[in-house]
């Protein structure tokens, strides 16, 4: 039976009063990427599974060890979406999103699947929000994506953040840097876990993103990349600072930052939070150049960020700050008889015509236990209907909160008796 009534492992239920929660965060989110000009893309949940081979790296975790691929029906390999970037590349791409003018500025909220160790922060499944930018390659573009996640922020009323920057340059320089960090983990491969074994030469830079605590204390001493960084991106990378700093946006350089997928150039950073233990970077991104050409696509520039839902939601709750609820109901109306009860449903569908949260029983309740269910409703109001009520066609409209009632028709007038009565009365709102 646990299989019928517990959800699989590393995911989780979303129940009404979080989930409106997470739909306040994420209108600040939408919000915050509409007044820079981003609009929304959503993208299937599955894709080839060679988009992710090609686009995030065959030599990451998430490919070697963390994605849900399996064969459909026809034979073909497909995955759940890892991450946001590839399919929102993808899409770019397939549907020629660049002939609508440069730059493609692109927002999502969407669900997406590694096969991780659940802890907190870290689920099986879980949900980004994310922004893409195609077609920009200056660093003000940079700045501009680092400046909207820091806006969902401080909107959201989010402290002790740091943004943590990083270049980690382009192939032409990194090709420089891949040797110096071969040179230094060669002379303690026999330490390395086997998946850094197998990475070293391949990917070295992946042996700096390793979980492994041997793996981590070893890299401490490896080489840092922004000692390897040709003029221009080390030209870029200054100007990127100059608008943070121009704009300011406070941030500390991190050059340990390398970020756990293949397709990044350049410009990395993290908004790191203090407030999650281990799984303290909230929010990550940076610059992927060459990403569109190594789809099949003409050289285009790319940048973006993925910011974890969970991970904000616990910081939130770490920090106290609470988002709104769902308005609980405004009124219920308390039915004896089926006449009544017909009348009362007639009613409440006018009601919800005018926006009204309101609510009839259901569930063939006394009216004691009706009067009860308005309590744990929270509802600012009730209104009983009876034979009485019925016949005269008035009832009154009771403030729960601090007993006062109104008497109003259940004629033509009702709503506008309704609203003037409730407008009127304390408790609403308060």
């Amino acid at each position: 039976m646990a299989l019928l009534t517990q959800a699989p492992k590393g995911t989780q239920d979303l129940l009404p009063r979080e989930s409106a929660k997470w739909r306040t965060a994420e209108e600040v989110m939408r919000s915050e990427a509409a007044v820079h000009g981003f609009g929304e893309v959503r993208t299937p949940v599955f894709e080839h599974t060679e988009l992710f081979l090609r686009s995030v790296g065959d030599t990451t975790d998430v490919v070697e060890k963390q994605m849900y691929t399996f064969e459909d029906k026809g034979g073909r390999s497909v995955t759940l979406r890892p991450e946001g970037t590839a399919g929102v590349a993808r899409a770019m791409l397939e549907h020629a999103m660049y002939n609508d003018g440069l730059p493609v500025k692109v927002y999502y909220h969407t669900s997406c699947y590694r096969y991780e160790k659940p802890q907190a922060g870290r689920l099986r499944e879980f949900h980004q929000f994310g922004v893409e930018m195609f077609g920009a390659a200056q660093p003000a573009a940079d700045a501009e994506v680092i400046c909207l996640a820091k806006g969902i922020f401080d909107r959201l009323g989010v402290k002790n953040l740091t943004l943590e920057l990083n270049s980690i340059g382009c192939p032409t320089c990194r090709a420089r840097y891949h040797e110096a960090l071969k040179a230094y983990f060669t002379g303690r491969k026999d330490e390395l876990c086997e998946t850094c074994q197998s990475r070293l030469e391949r990917n070295p830079m992946r042996i700096l993103d390793c979980k492994s605590p041997v793996c981590s204390k070893i890299a401490e001493g490896a080489p840092v990349i922004l000692d390897y960084l040709c003029d221009d991106c080390r030209d870029h990378f200054e100007s990127v600072k100059q608008y943070l700093t121009e704009a300011g946006v406070a941030f500390t350089v991190n050059p340990t930052i390398v970020r756990g997928l293949d397709y990044y150039t350049r410009t990395v950073f993290e908004f790191v939070s203090n407030d999650l233990g281990a799984q303290s970077t909230v929010c990550g991104g940076g610059r992927y150049d060459g990403l569109i050409e190594q789809m099949g696509g003409k050289p285009t520039p790319g940048l973006g960020f993925g910011l974890g839902m969970e991970r904000l939601m616990l910081i939130l709750q770490a920090q106290g700050i609470e988002l709104p609820e769902d308005k609980p109901c405004e009124i219920l109306l308390v039915s004896m008889g089926d006449a009544a009860s017909r009348r009362a449903f007639a009613l409440c569908d006018q009601l919800h015509r005018c926006g009204v949260a309101a609510e009839v029983d259901v569930c063939g309740r006394s009216l004691k236990a009706q009067m009860k269910y308005a309590n744990k409703l929270g509802a600012a109001f009730t209104m009983v209907l009876g034979d009485d009520e019925l016949q005269q066609g008035k009832a009154q409209v009771k403030n729960m909160k601090t007993g006062e009632v109104s008497t109003i028709s259940l004629g033509e007038t009702f709503m506008q008796e309704y609203l003037a009565v409730t407008t009127q009365m304390p408790g609403l709102t308060d």
